[in-house]
């Protein structure tokens, strides 16, 4: 099995690694590499992985993480007001949001889509890949507390 080391921002990606949300924020995987290959995510805590980042493995193979499509709900909205009223009320329910351009995307969830509709919103499902926002106080693996009780930059399912 192919030992994945460390992380890095150099090199030419030799295979690629297709990895949903649920398994990009964990740093001890056994995956499966893109070429059917068998290896081991044996990775500092930290940032979780990203759709593009470069992974190095113990036999100095360079690994290309790709974010793997998965069931999202995807809001758009020209109205810029509306759309942060949405951001607002999933964030209150710490709902962990891509923000783009107009759009806004979450891990689908029926409760959620139904609520956004209340606001006048059209959330409509998707499946593709899912890039949350880090949060204010930076991405970390693992469980990180903050002085009033919140876990930031940490994936959890309600």
């Amino acid at each position: 099995m192919l030992r994945i080391v460390e992380r890095t921002d150099q090199g030419a990606a030799t295979v690629t690694l297709t990895l949903p949300l649920e398994q990009r924020i964990k740093a001890r995987l056994r995956v499966t590499l893109d070429d059917g290959r068998d290896a081991g995510l044996f990775l500092d805590r930290g940032p979780i992985l990203r759709g593009g980042d470069l992974l190095v493995a113990e036999d100095g193979s360079v690994v290309q993480v790709v974010a793997a499509p998965e069931p999202v709900s995807v809001v758009r909205a020209a109205d810029g007001l509306l759309l942060a009223r949405a951001c607002y009320h999933l964030g209150n329910r710490h709902t962990p949001l891509q923000i783009l351009a107009g759009e806004v995307r979450y891990q689908h969830d029926h409760v959620l889509d139904e609520m956004l509709r209340g606001l006048g919103l059209s959330p409509e499902f998707a499946e593709l890949p899912f890039e949350p926002e880090p949060g204010a106080y930076g991405e970390h693996g693992s469980d990180h507390a903050h002085g009033h009780g919140h876990s930031q930059g940490r994936i959890h399912a309600h």
